[in-house]
């Protein structure tokens, strides 16, 4: 199945009640996303990789990878230097991208949302005395928290790919 195109023109007056008179003229072009493959992202946004949400995932993970390995800490510091570098030289075409991320509600929902789970997750557990002491527990905690996030940045960014294409057509 090939990328369908539809061009559609509209001229036209629309009044509300009132004294607001609006004229809409203009001409629109789209591409059949479900031929074209799926969601899209426009071409003056590229979406960021999944792997680099990995970064981010294990960087949410650290927490629990750390209480479960101590001597993995200076890992975890290579990490947030390998993030950091990747961040400014690999994504580097996709700054626009992440600005317009950074200034979301979406990513700060995220963060949010993020640290509620964790310190929910430590505090039910608590309560009903099953608090996470083993080095097993800690890393489930880890996978969960990374697998989490992972989705969660990826909805994310795959939502204001959507705002963001939206804005500019």
């Amino acid at each position: 199945m090939s990328a369908g195109t539809t061009t559609a023109t509209t001229t036209g007056t629309a009044t509300t009640t009132g004294t607001t008179t609006a004229t809409i003229t203009g001409t629109a072009t789209t591409t059949d996303d479900k031929a074209a493959g799926g969601d899209a992202a426009p071409a003056a946004y590229p979406a960021l990789p999944v792997w680099f949400f990995g970064f981010e995932g294990v960087l949410a993970s650290s927490f629990d990878i750390f209480k479960a390995y101590p001597p993995a800490a200076w890992l975890l510091g290579v990490l947030v230097a390998v993030n950091i570098a990747v961040s400014l030289t690999v994504m580097r075409k996709r700054v626009k991208l992440a600005k317009a991320l950074w200034r979301g509600k979406g990513t700060r929902k995220v963060a949010i949302a993020l640290l509620a789970l964790r310190m929910g997750l430590h505090a039910a557990l608590s309560a009903v005395g099953l608090a996470v002491t083993s080095a097993t527990g800690h890393l489930l905690l880890a996978a969960v928290m990374g697998g989490v996030t992972v989705w969660l940045l990826w909805f994310a960014q795959r939502t204001a790919l959507r705002a963001l294409g939206a804005r500019t057509v």
